[in-house]
């Protein structure tokens, strides 16, 4: 931090100071109450030289701040950072405020559980649903443990069985068993490694060859039977849950894509609540079918609230319903009539009331056959009204075929639209048919009088009045 002021410099200062000068520099020094002012230097080397010169041009410190904010603390020394306590994960504007709703918008739900009774106890129960829904970091761990924890266990079996019938005596190791003619239930044991070594063959049937079970011992052929009908059940169960979890349909989900904003603009005279829905794949998704609920605060005739009520829009995609020939990105509608929960809203209570549009898409993958649902959600402040989206597919004469521009999915054109509500807007085109519907009729009724030339008043007074604009 340096200040350089060209025409307020130190030396000239210093010569024209006066004691009476000096003195009222002192008094001020002295007082408390007033600012504290200091002095810097014509080309100060550090915030230091700034605080301690007392003769340059003044400037003022705004008093109500702690002189730490300026590098100095109170006791007079040099002011020194302090340990930040926040996370090294930490990033500036990764914090953002989040605003309340029920799925986010890559599809998770928004519901924390509490207060469950026996939940380990009932998770336990249905092991293989509670791995899959884990995440892969466990899963994998669980994955190591199994085996790792096993070969351990029948390894500590193994010795026990090896040490109870004295194959680890100095005269039956492997080494002396041709000179004292001892049998071993195993061959080729001579301590608690080779004991695992054995555990990890037998196990997963490898079979080097070199470690063998004898007919000397019976508990060690049951021992052998058993942990090889355990390693494969073992094996079996583990690779269904990683095939499992690799197969889910959550996985097909995040190809599906729902644009970030939904639209509300007029089609054919009427208001119309808009989205788009897409596939990044070129395997298509078999009987999809799209859904939407809106979830708002009820009031009841008897004065209870439900903050969380669902109400089914009726949506659609052009003339085919809610069910999609789904090869390329398509607008989903839902006209805002007299059966629609939205009919009464307009721009300004779109804005201020609080509610949320849960939308699901669902189907069978084409490749795999399985199931599948994507979810997205559009909350208030989510809805541009007036808006139309653009147009993304697009035929391409060089490959001869429908081009889909995925830069464009999220994209809009702002439109003339009423600012009314849907109810008032039909009002409004009620009114108007009530002018022009009678007018018509009369004209046509009236049109052998006026063909010859001659007017009556009243059909004068009604051409006027169609002449007006409403």
């Amino acid at each position: 931090m340096r200040f350089n002021f060209s025409s307020h410099s130190a030396a000239p200062a210093a010569a024209t100071a006066t004691p009476a000068t000096a003195a009222t520099n002192g008094n001020e020094k002295a007082s408390a109450t007033q600012p504290l002012k200091r002095a810097i230097e014509n080309d100060p080397d550090s915030l230091d030289s700034v605080i301690s010169n007392p003769q340059s041009y003044p400037i003022t410190i705004v008093p109500n701040r702690p002189a730490s904010f300026y590098g100095v603390a109170p006791n007079g020394k040099a002011f020194q950072r302090q340990a930040s306590c926040r996370s090294r994960n930490f990033r500036p504007g990764s914090m953002r405020r989040v605003r309340r709703r029920a799925v986010f918008k890559n599809g998770d739900c928004n519901v924390v559980q509490k207060h469950l009774q026996r939940r380990r106890l009932r998770f336990m129960q249905d092991m293989y649903t509670t791995m899959v829904d884990w995440q892969w970091r466990w899963t994998l761990l669980a994955f190591a443990l199994s085996f790792v924890l096993s070969w351990l266990f029948f390894a500590l079996i193994w010795w026990l069985i090896i040490y109870t019938h004295g194959d680890l005596e100095e005269l039956h190791m492997p080494d002396n068993q041709e000179e004292s003619g001892w049998a071993p239930c195993v061959s080729a044991i001579d301590g608690f490694t080779s004991c695992f070594l054995f555990s990890i063959e037998t196990q997963h049937t490898i079979g080097y060859g070199v470690r063998t079970t004898s007919t000397e011992c019976p508990e060690a052929i049951f021992m052998m039977c058993f942990q090889s009908i355990y390693g494969v059940m073992s094996s079996a169960f583990m690779a269904g849950i990683v095939f499992a979890k690799m197969t889910r349909a959550k996985q097909r989900a995040q190809t599906l894509l729902f644009s970030k904003q939904a639209v509300i603009c007029q089609r054919d005279g009427s208001l119309s609540l808009m989205f788009r829905v897409g596939d990044m794949r070129k395997s298509h998704i078999i009987g999809a079918g799209v859904r939407a609920q809106l979830i708002r605060t009820k009031s009841t005739k008897e004065g209870e609230v439900m903050t969380q009520f669902f109400t089914e829009l009726e949506i659609g995609s052009d003339d085919s319903g809610s069910d999609l020939f789904f090869i390329w990105p398509m607008i989903i509608e839902h006209k805002i009539d007299e059966n629609s929960p939205l009919y009464n809203l307009n721009a300004t209570d779109m804005l201020h009331d609080r509610f949320e549009i849960v939308v699901i898409l669902e189907g069978t993958v084409e490749s795999t056959g399985q199931s599948t649902q994507a979810r997205s959600s559009y909350i208030n402040t989510e809805i541009l009204w007036g808006h139309r989206f653009d147009p993304v597919v697009l035929y391409n004469k060089d490959l001869q075929a429908y081009e889909i521009d995925y830069a464009r999915f999220n994209e809009t054109t702002q439109v003339d639209t009423p600012l009314c509500s849907a109810r008032e807007l039909n009002e409004i085109y009620k009114i108007q048919e009530g002018f022009r519907t009678p007018a018509s009729h009369t004209i046509r009724s009236r049109h052998s009088s006026s063909s010859s030339g001659y007017q009556s008043p009243q059909d004068r007074r009604l051409r006027w009045q169609l002449s007006v604009p409403l």
